[in-house]
């Protein structure tokens, strides 16, 4: 049976482009096949994993950026975790913050399964408030989690995240609904789009990549 997401993704490009484009896109590592396969028997909404295309874009910023330290907000199953340990030094970290019990054990499963999962610490509870708790600072951060929450995650990370540093927000097409928004997280995500644009402490690119990609840079 074939398995979707909560809302089915309305194709931003063609579909056809999109397979072209996952063709010539580097495979993931032999990890993330088992994460994949795993996942796909363990979980309804497959489809909400970020996606080759989306992973490789992750580990190829992370390789670019030469990030060390990262934060991630929003585990689900490790997909996008173990992808972005991957391409981590040896002394690299990834702290991720996930409050679903269910994702929780099975992430932990797979970091404790993958070469580069002992990069990765999960922080358990509503990242709400252990966002608030974290120490240090990153190069890069990766928001893919309480789509409400956006903005405030955004504002919460960026006295942590170092100059020139990366925070890569995903689902921010959000099905192409951000052009005319009515729900209440096409709303959030708008709000977040403008909010990002407007705000003079960084740049960005919005990519239409799968259910887009904002590329955000702290000056």
């Amino acid at each position: 049976m074939k398995k979707h997401r909560h809302k089915p993704i309305v194709q931003i490009t063609n579909p056809e482009i999109d397979k072209y484009s996952e063709v010539h896109t580097s495979p993931e590592s032999k990890d993330i096949q088992n994460l994949i396969n795993s996942s796909d028997e363990e979980l309804l909404y497959i489809d909400m994993l970020s996606g080759r295309v989306v992973g490789q874009l992750l580990k190829m910023l992370v390789k670019i950026s030469g990030a060390k330290r990262i934060l991630e907000i929003g585990t689900f199953t490790g997909y996008s975790a173990v992808m972005m340990a991957e391409a981590l030094p040896e002394d690299g970290e990834v702290i991720t913050l996930e409050m679903n019990l269910k994702y929780q054990k099975i992430a932990q499963n797979h970091f404790d399964k993958s070469e580069a999962g002992h990069k990765v610490t999960m922080i358990r509870g509503n990242a709400q408030n252990t966002i608030k708790e974290l120490t240090g600072t990153f190069d890069l951060v990766y928001l893919d989690g309480d789509k409400l929450r956006y903005s405030f995650y955004f504002e919460q990370v960026m006295p942590l995240l170092n100059s020139g540093g990366l925070i890569i927000a995903d689902n921010v097409l959000w099905d192409g609904t951000v052009l005319d928004p009515e729900d209440n997280k096409a709303k959030a995500i708008a709000a977040f789009n403008k909010l990002v644009a407007e705000d003079k402490r960084v740049e960005q690119v919005l990519l239409p990549v799968r259910d887009g990609v904002n590329v955000i840079r702290k000056r």
